[in-house]
């Protein structure tokens, strides 16, 4: 018990309380949001009737919504903060997803991911901004490690209920997922007013900012980029695992809620640790390795999905999802925290907004492209993506020497 101990304060992010206050809002809201997020597309396509390709289109939609409010969001968060604009996009997430057991007709779907892509616009730039804003420059990493861990282990185990709940032949448990996603936003929301407001900078840092000063930052520019293809080739195919699996190997709604459990508890188990194992280590070089990792996950993918049906099949995707997760470790402590410390105070929300754009750009790319691939030749989808994912890693290591000296390791 007394090595347990010591091993839990070895891996201790030192974090303020603020931090785990809002880290508590999000594991609620990841925990709902886990029930349905595996189960959209099938839901679409399998329930609503909804082409393969449509089904990409309406996810894809939620991040063109996104990227479009994007710019907007980052020059509210400037002036209002995080915590008032994550208090707003929480409600219209709730909203969006609250919409989607009314989907009828392939145009409801497209209104209701339009309004969870504002509700998304809004999320990300404002609850990054509000972690940087509650946590010491040099433990941001921590801070984006446990924001990591606390999301993952809530959709790892929503995804498990989801899957226990979910089945095509009764379209009324995708209603229960679905409003219980949309509550567990509202919870969010109410947990915000236990969170402070971070001070606010004085002097120069509060000089108003112009997104022609974000565009002249070379180096944040080219780590937005990277992002791009990481969302597009890694995050964005993850969401078409589960119809491949279904549709192309025959894996059950609970088989995919494992699969989805699987590379959650390896987030949950492994991040903080690694999280502390990177300390003083290159940061760009981690993010190339986590390339590498995803590659070989696809790859697993393609293999199963070539020669295994049913449970030997969910066996080998959810080793797959091992991988991506262990993958997704590295990205935790370094993107996050390095944006942050790229940012100025007065100019955060922006760099925020941009870094979020990146990640809706992604997500408009990756499932659009991967939805149609999926209708054509599904098995292609997979080695194509861990290409792109290698172009990535090499991407990464390109642009390590442009970063500023004291940024290219992470602190310890």
């Amino acid at each position: 018990m007394s090595a347990l101990l010591r091993y839990l304060r070895s891996i201790d992010p030192k974090l303020p309380r603020s931090v785990w206050l809002l880290s508590a809002g999000g594991l609620a809201n990841a925990l709902g949001h886990g029930l349905a997020f595996p189960f959209i597309v099938i839901y679409l396509h399998n329930v609503r009737g909804f082409s393969l390709a449509t089904a990409g289109l309406v996810l894809a939609t939620t991040g063109a919504v996104s990227l479009l409010a994007g710019p907007g969001v980052g020059i509210v968060v400037d002036r209002i903060g995080g915590r008032a604009t994550l208090a707003v996009a929480l409600v219209l997430l709730a909203i969006g997803f609250g919409l989607y057991p009314l989907i009828e007709e392939p145009w409801h779907a497209f209104g209701a991911a339009a309004v969870a892509g504002l509700g998304n616009a809004g999320f990300w730039p404002s609850q990054s901004a509000l972690l940087a804003g509650l946590t010491p420059p040099e433990r941001r990493h921590g801070a984006f490690a446990l924001q990591r861990v606390t999301r993952n282990l809530g959709l790892g185990l929503g995804g498990v209920a989801g899957g226990l709940i979910a089945t095509t032949s009764d379209p009324t448990s995708f209603t229960v997922l679905f409003l219980l996603d949309a509550a567990t936003f509202l919870v969010f929301a109410g947990m915000l007013a236990l969170v402070p407001t971070p001070e606010i900078p004085s002097g120069d840092a509060l000089a108003p900012g112009r997104y022609a000063d974000v565009l002249r930052d070379r180096v944040f520019l080219g780590i937005v980029f990277l992002n791009v293809l990481f969302v597009t080739a890694g995050y964005a195919q993850f969401e078409l695992l589960p119809v491949f699996a279904k549709n192309e190997a025959g894996v059950s709604e609970k088989g995919i809620g494992l699969i989805f459990l699987v590379n959650s508890l390896v987030i949950t188990l492994a991040q903080l640790p690694l999280a502390k194992a990177l300390e003083g280590r290159r940061r760009m070089a981690a993010l190339a390795f986590m390339c590498v990792l995803w590659a070989s996950s696809w790859l697993i993918v393609f293999l199963g999905g070539l020669q295994l049906e049913a449970l030997a099949a969910a066996l080998v995707f959810g080793l797959a999802g091992l991988v991506f997760g262990l993958g997704e470790c590295f990205q935790g402590p370094v993107q996050g925290a390095l944006v942050a410390d790229l940012a100025p105070a007065r100019l955060r929300g922006r760099y925020m907004a941009v870094s979020t754009i990146s990640w809706d750009i992604g997500f408009i790319v990756g499932p659009a492209v991967g939805g149609v691939v999926l209708g054509a030749e599904p098995l292609l989808l997979w080695p194509l993506a861990a290409a792109v994912c290698l172009v990535a890693a090499a991407g990464s290591l390109a642009l390590e020497p442009r970063l500023p000296r004291e940024l290219r390791l992470t602190p310890a």
